[in-house]
């Protein structure tokens, strides 16, 4: 522990996977070479853990136990002072009115004389008291966590209307059905009891561990009329599936607004393109996060939320706010409004645990590297720098490589994923298999999606649309032949799509191809930090230019002798 916040892991240390489990509660993974892994501890990082009930003095025991020289007495400080902050800011609510109130009255006095903040506080009405116009409830929260000042909310919620309804004992396919023990204690966190400070916040779970299934069970807890906001149409329906086979809702209590209908239920599902569509200059479909009496709103995929629902949500802090993700990693350096706006993280499982209890399939990574032929090479050397990422994604000799690859799992259940729709139409063509980009009719998709799970497609082509939220239970290998540039999240959700438990039990497999000495490796090095936090390895071999293996294993193509990596990339 460096008295910078940064912690360096040593990888080869017998105790350091416990120490890895143990960082991941407040600690961020920075980058991971062969033989240290750097962590940082953030303010972020911090007043997270302390809302997951995480205590400072915790924190400082676990670095005490596993740090090989003390704890520096700046970092001590730190750590103490941050996360001492949470709790110290309060919102709260008197007799219909909204207070910001201060644990010591200099502290308000400080914040009643900032610039930025003077605009969302009004008269101060004590030593430690302060009105807050209820329109600002959201901005005033932003600002207050840009200036390092998180802010517990405890002014309650809107209950809305009343929505009765209950998960059902036995679902519409004749299935048992109960909520698993994470499941359960993820609902609790979230929902605490009813408390006031509870009922806003950010579930992480692995895909494939039941996200959607936490929602329904703080639907069941909360009994209100409820929002749901999607990624795609296409999850959108999962989610009315999930909705009619497990909880005791009419299909006549669920409406559908998009493009196609405009339905405002009890329980409404949409998307977030839909509320984030434009025209001359307004969002027309925004009113309906306002229009009925929604109690609670649902963000499937908090991690993608777009700026604008960031905006409409500043506005919406009367209604209790689940968020649902994989990975609260954002690239674009937002992930302070998640915690401001959405609320904090309630509640996280590491994802090896999962798979160690059987919930999620135990998944090996590899990493294959492409020499690019010396005509592409050529292009690629000559390319200006935004131009080089998609040569080397588009390298010619990846499809030998996805050709033995599918060669080897023959009888599995397999998913070509890429960035580039020419790159992923060659390759369908090639493979003669289906493809699904964002120009597939939402019918269509639905289709294909449904002779996959039936075992009647064995191979299906898709583009990004296929990252989230997409219930493909029994696919067990997935070939990535090019990704959003650095973006962790995609790798995350790209595994994700292979990580259910099968019905048949079993391994699953995630290839990534990528063209050797080139831009389109560093991204795959960022690409899979995440991953690595969560205790994946990436094991990491070389083909030819043909995509021929100099020599194979049993389980992958791989140059010569087994070499393996973390997400560094180095071998």
């Amino acid at each position: 522990m460096q008295s910078d916040r940064s912690i360096l892991l040593e990888v080869a240390h017998p105790e350091a996977e416990a120490a890895r489990e143990a960082l991941a509660s407040f600690a961020e993974l920075v980058k991971s070479p062969e033989h240290l892994h750097t962590y940082r501890v953030t303010a972020l990082s911090l007043w997270n853990a302390s809302a997951s009930g995480v205590a400072a003095d915790g924190v400082l025991e676990t670095l005490a136990q596993y740090s090989r020289y003390p704890v520096p007495q700046v970092v001590r400080v730190f750590i103490t002072e941050q996360m001492g902050r949470f709790g110290r800011l309060v919102l709260v609510e008197s007799e219909g009115d909204l207070y910001l109130e201060a644990d010591q009255p200099p502290l308000l006095t400080d914040l009643l004389n900032r610039t930025g903040l003077s605009a969302y506080l009004g008269e101060r009405v004590s030593d430690v008291r302060a009105a807050v116009d209820p329109v600002f409830r959201g901005v005033l929260k932003q600002a207050l966590a840009k200036l390092g000042w998180p802010l517990d909310d405890r002014a309650g919620f809107s209950p809305g209307a009343s929505l009765p309804l209950g998960l059902r004992a036995i679902d519409t396919t004749g299935q048992p059905f109960q909520l698993r023990a994470y499941q359960e204690a993820a609902v609790d966190a979230f929902w605490g009891g009813g408390r006031a400070s509870a009922g806003s916040g950010v579930i992480v779970l692995p895909c494939g561990a039941g996200k959607t299934l936490v929602g329904l069970g703080v639907m069941s807890q909360v009994q209100t009329h409820t929002l749901i906001l999607t990624t795609s149409v296409a999850a959108l329906h999962q989610w009315r599936r999930e909705l009619l086979t497990r909880t005791t809702l009419t299909p006549d209590q669920i409406g559908e607004y998009t493009s196609g209908h405009k339905e405002v239920a009890p329980v409404t599902l949409t998307t977030y393109q839909m509320l984030s569509h434009r025209q001359q200059g307004t969002y027309p479909h925004f009113p309906v996060m306002d229009r009925g009496e929604f109690g609670l709103i649902i963000y499937d995929e908090v991690h993608l939320l777009p700026a604008p629902i960031f905006r409409l949500t500043a506005s919406l802090q009367t209604r209790r706010r689940l968020g649902l993700t994989a990975t609260l990693v954002r690239e674009d350096n937002h992930a302070e409004d998640v915690f401001s706006l959405i609320g904090p993280k309630r509640f996280d499982m590491p994802w090896r645990e999962l798979e160690q209890q059987g919930w999620i399939a135990p998944a090996l990574c590899h990493e294959i590297r492409v020499d690019m032929p010396p005509v592409v090479r050529d292009v690629y050397a000559a390319a200006e720098d935004r131009d080089q990422i998609r040569v080397a994604a588009e390298n010619p000799a990846k499809v030998a490589v996805v050709d033995q690859l599918l060669d080897q799992h023959q009888g599995d259940l397999v998913l070509v994923i890429g960035q580039y729709l020419t790159q992923l139409e060659q390759l369908a063509a090639h493979l003669s298999a289906p493809l699904i980009t964002g120009k597939t009719p939402i019918a269509r998709r639905e289709e294909l999606y449904e002779a996959f799970r039936q075992g009647a497609l064995r191979r299906l082509v898709v583009s990004k649309v296929a990252n989230f939220a997409i219930d493909l239970p029994d696919a067990n290998v997935a070939v990535q032949v090019s990704g959003t540039f650095g973006s962790r999240q995609e790798e995350a959700q790209r595994l994700g799509r292979i990580l259910r438990p099968k019905s048949h039990g079993g391994q699953a497999y995630f290839y990534t191809v990528v063209s050797q000495d080139t831009v389109e490796l560093q991204f795959a090095q960022k690409r899979q930090l995440f991953l690595t936090e969560q205790g994946y390895r990436y094991r990491i071999g070389h083909a030819s230019d043909e995509g021929r293996p100099k020599d194979s294993t049993p389980v992958v193509p791989l140059a010569g002798r087994a070499r393996h990596a973390d997400a560094s990339g180095r071998d």
